[in-house]
């Protein structure tokens, strides 16, 4: 029932599923319009639209990690410039990763959209840029400043009454190092905000300004009623969890600390990551508003996860933050990796709130990107490549399902790898094997979800940089489920110079050598006594299981 009398409901429906509608055009045409693999195969963007508070009103799929974090770019040059800074025709960049919360290559692109010289509202896009200009192509695993991480932008105007503003594009293609399809991905960025703009004044034409807003605040309205129902049946308490990273990137000897509490009061709840490390020398920190939106990411998960975010969405829950820490850090603390304690903190709400949520919650995942980077010459074209991209791995399972199996980390949701028929054409690789990896999945009643195997071989000398985590903290089972194997990576597999290890920055592969990926697999949910013989024998015959394993750990011959 529409919370606002004076709208009709029906109206406020269509309102709704315009402006999702509107979100998912802009992103169709990033995607459509981006140069690099990573954005048009990956899709490592987001896009959204703003009402004129800065409130969301319609955002795409993308990478859940981005979850209402594009208001913060918007709402911070607001607040540096003034309310009045806003123009129509202009467009903004901004890349700062104690803004926007992420990485330096992640970039923010913005405009205000003008009716009839009335502001109504903002949209907003942000894709990964494959290199910003960092101390080593693409982005450096070792880095210990956010000066050694690239070009860093604040609020600027890229685009002034409908003309790029030059200087500015000129920065930007003498400080990275493959300028053609940089400007492209920022010009199909610019695109992509153009069409948010004529499909937000499309609809404000259509309906008025007055009823959109109304239509927003009922929609706004409802959501908030939707959460708050369902916090509501959370026992009160307070429910904690932690777990550790492997290292900084720098200091290899040294896991970090992530901590979590969570209190739940009538139908508000609480995320406190207080007690969690204090910002670290290598780059796993983040800024403020990114460990916002993976608080949001593992609240949605739990709470009406089937309800798209909007402005309403989150008025019920808070977070608490220490500024000088992994989740708060300041200048000049690194930042590239920042996602790896992200992810393994949407993890332990998964885990701390399942004693009040056991039909509701699902093991952890493999819960970190697995990135692999490789750079260097092409010499079937004599031209410079970066290639970056995250390794598939397995879920938990829940009360009634396996995990899945070779999916991307929950902070990238619909992200995908790159196909290996594109990779081996765009860069000089093979890739000689993918496939799951068979016994990663922890056992259980409900098995979790297994790994993936990703095998590459150079067919041209080139550096390979890795991030590959959670090995001291794999995904764990609940409910007596097993852990699941924690990740592991071998370069030039039985061979006298084999060498295993999880992270490297720029390390020299020669034509002929490989690099084998193995991805960590989910936990599993329940006791593995209790599973079905039949489903242990139809993961034998899938090789999710092998035959020794169904014997050792299911008792099924």
């Amino acid at each position: 029932m529409s919370a606002n009398k004076s709208i009709d409901p029906v109206v406020v429906e269509i309102i709704r599923n315009a402006l999702k509608s509107a979100a998912d055009d802009m992103n169709a045409i990033l995607i459509r319009s981006a140069y690099t693999p990573l954005i048009y195969e990956c899709g490592d963007c987001v896009v959204a639209l703003l009402d004129d508070q800065h409130q969301v009103l319609g955002q795409s799929a993308g990478l859940p990690i981005f979850l209402g974090n594009l208001e913060t770019c918007t709402r911070a040059t607001e607040e540096r410039f003034g309310r009045d800074v806003w123009q129509p025709g202009d467009v903004w960049i901004l890349n700062d990763s104690y803004l926007g919360g992420t990485h330096l290559n992640d970039v923010t692109i913005f405009g205000p959209v003008f009716v009839d010289y009335e502001l109504v509202g903002f949209t907003a896009s942000r894709a990964h840029w494959i290199d910003v200009g960092s101390k080593d192509p693409g982005g450096s695993m070792d880095s210990t400043s956010i000066f050694q991480e690239g070009l860093r932008l604040g609020p600027q105007k890229l685009v002034e009454g409908g003309r790029e503003v030059h200087q500015v594009v000129d920065t930007i293609s003498t400080n990275v190092r493959l300028p053609y399809p940089t400007l492209g991905d920022m010009r199909g960025m610019i695109a992509c905000i153009k069409m948010g703009q004529q499909r937000l004044e499309e609809i404000v034409r259509r309906w008025g300004l007055e009823t959109l807003r109304a239509a927003r605040d009922d929609i706004f309205a409802q959501t908030e009623q939707l959460e708050r129902d369902v916090i509501r049946k959370i026992p009160d308490g307070v429910y904690e969890a932690e777990g550790f990273l492997d290292n900084d990137g720098v200091d290899l000897n040294t896991p970090i600390p992530v901590k979590l509490k969570i209190t739940v009061s009538g139908e508000d709840i609480d995320f406190d990551v207080t007690e969690s490390a204090d910002q670290t020398v290598g780059p796993v920190n983040c800024g403020t508003s990114q460990t916002v939106s993976a608080c949001r990411v593992g609240y949605k998960l739990l709470v009406s996860p089937d309800v798209p975010g909007n402005g309403g969405s989150f008025r019920p829950m808070s977070v608490q933050v220490r500024e000088g820490s992994v989740f708060g850090a300041k200048p000049p603390a690194a930042c590239q990796w920042y996602f790896s304690h992200l992810g393994l903190l949407i993890d332990l709400v998964a885990k701390a709130l399942a004693p009040a949520l056991p039909d509701k919650v699902a093991a952890a995942s493999h819960g970190d990107s697995m990135i692999v980077l490789v750079a260097g010459q092409d010499p079937r074209t004599k031209r410079d490549y970066v290639s970056l991209e995250a390794t598939l791995g397995g879920w938990g399972a829940w009360e009634g399902s396996d995990g899945e199996s070779a999916l991307i980390n929950n902070v990238n949701g619909s992200l995908k790898d790159i196909p290996t028929e594109v990779f081996e054409t765009r860069f000089p690789f093979r890739i000689t094997e993918y496939g799951f990896r068979p016994d990663s999945g922890g056992a259980g009643k409900w098995r979790g979800g297994n790994g993936v195997i990703r095998e590459y071989e150079a067919l041209a000398d080139c550096t390979v940089s890795l991030w590959f985590e959670r090995s001291l903290t794999p995904a764990w089972g609940l409910f007596g489920g097993a852990d699941a194997t924690p990740p592991e990576v071998i370069v030039n597999p039985g061979r006298p110079n084999e060498r295993r290890l999880l992270k490297c920055n720029g390390m020299q592969l020669r034509k002929g050598d490989v690099v084998r990926c193995h991805t960590g697999g989910g936990g599993g949910f329940g006791d593995p006594a209790e599973r079905d013989p039949e489903a242990v024998r139809l993961d034998v015959l899938d090789r999710h299981v092998s035959a020794a394993a169904a014997r050792q750990v299911y008792s099924v011959d």
